[in-house]
């Protein structure tokens, strides 16, 4: 193992939450782990619809073409009885581009559909190592593609409409917009990144200090993007789209909202591509949350660094789509 450096504490309350998961989860997701993490985690769909009814939110979900024509999924949330145009968020979810599922984030997706009175379009891309890249971001700009084309009929004002997504989800969203701005797709409104994937080159000081500690750690980083690019990851041989981080070229795209943690691998990419975003004369929103981990929000949604964030994610999504 590599040096470890010293690094930012954990918040207290967020250290205790951190002592309680390490029982159920190890910080270093190995290859070998994979189907173990799909089982115990198998697509977070357990329990929604208890959940949306809960909330008066209905799910439709309807099988649309992803990358290369194959059949994909995505479900349509709004809230019961809706009718009208307002805003449309369309979401990518996260899990290391290896894992998770389409409502894997839900909890934060209800609160901008009852608050805002949105409609959120979810995709159930395919994850690697089974599909590599460009599989994930092509199956979601598939269906971001198929959410601006029926925005008429879904009830979303095309110029309200934003793409948002945590982690990977995250890094899958930043992709999305780059491809919308250079292959003339869907205009988009915003983008909000969750404490993003976006860098697979393993180089920055964060990925050094997080390296056996917390969630998401160094060695999880890597099984993650080895997954997606294999022997590319870490070459001159990787796509902008599936590693937004190597774009030279961020203009033109739309204003962003980013956040991480300070004690968190991501923490330096994310960092340098809000500011790279400001070099590009692109609007960005940037919030380091001192002492959080990765997906502290999800993990410890009680803790008063969880509520502050995601408070500070729902103000930009309200201001942004002007709701």
């Amino acid at each position: 193992m590599a040096e470890i450096l010293q690094r930012p504490p954990f918040d207290p309350e967020l250290e205790a939450a951190l002592t309680l998961l390490a029982d159920q989860m190890p910080a270093t997701f190995t290859p070998e782990m994979i189907p173990m993490l799909r089982q115990g985690m198998p697509g977070f769909d357990v329990g929604v619809n208890d959940l949306l009814a809960e909330a008066g939110v209905e799910r439709r979900d309807v099988t649309i073409a992803g990358h290369e024509g194959d059949e994909i999924e995505v479900s349509v949330l709004r809230r019961e009885g809706r009718t009208g145009v307002g805003p449309g968020i369309y979401h990518t979810h996260g899990g290391g581009m290896i894992f998770g599922g389409r409502f894997l984030g839900v909890e934060q997706m209800l609160e901008w559909i009852i608050d805002l009175d949105a409609v959120v379009v979810t995709v159930e891309y395919r994850v690697a190592p089974e599909f590599p890249d460009p599989y994930p971001v092509r199956d979601c700009y598939a269906g971001l593609v198929w959410t601006a084309e029926h925005a008429e009929e879904l009830g979303i004002d095309p110029e309200r409409l934003i793409i948002a997504g945590g982690s990977a989800g995250g890094g899958l969203a930043a992709g999305l917009a780059l491809i919308a701005r250079d292959e003339d797709g869907p205009a988009l409104a915003g983008q909000l990144l969750i404490c993003p994937m976006l860098d697979d080159r393993d180089q920055t000081v964060s990925t050094r200090q997080i390296d056996g500690i917390g969630v998401w750690d160094r060695g999880s980083n890597v099984t993650g993007w080895s997954a997606l690019l294999g022997d590319r990851r870490g070459t001159d041989d990787v796509s902008i789209y599936a590693a937004p981080a190597r774009a030279t070229d961020l203009s033109g795209l739309p204003p962003a909202f980013i956040d991480c943690g300070s004690a968190e691998v991501f923490r330096d990419e994310d960092v340098a591509y809000a500011t790279a975003l400001w070099a590009a004369g692109v609007q960005a929103e940037l919030h380091v949350w001192a002492g959080g981990f990765h997906g502290f929000d999800m993990t410890a949604p009680h803790s008063a660094l969880a509520r502050a964030a995601r408070a500070a994610r729902a103000a930009w999504v309200a201001r942004t789509l002007g709701a």
